[in-house]
């Protein structure tokens, strides 16, 4: 997605999610930053979460998640989306 981006993130003992994502957005926006030859925020501070239900199956949600290209109308084809690639599908 251009503007946002869709994790599927296990939690786990060692780590709150809170800390999990700050730490993902910081290593994604050093490496955005230095690919882009920039400097400054990348990321908004807050973010959404979404916990999954014991009954919600995760290969439907990570399937969602894989195809919100197509929704939104960026790629024809998720082939086409160069992110699809998910060990879900």
């Amino acid at each position: 997605m251009p503007d946002h981006v869709h994790w599927l993130l296990e939690a786990g003992e060692g780590a709150p999610i809170e800390k999990v994502v700050s730490r993902m957005k910081s290593a994604s926006a050093v490496h955005a930053n230095r690919t882009l030859a920039r400097a400054g925020q990348l990321w908004y501070p807050a973010f959404h979460e979404r916990a999954l239900r014991r009954d919600d199956d995760v290969r439907s949600v990570a399937r969602y998640i894989v195809a919100s290209p197509l929704r939104a109308g960026l790629v024809e084809r998720i082939g086409d989306y160069p992110f699809w690639d998910c060990a879900w599908l």
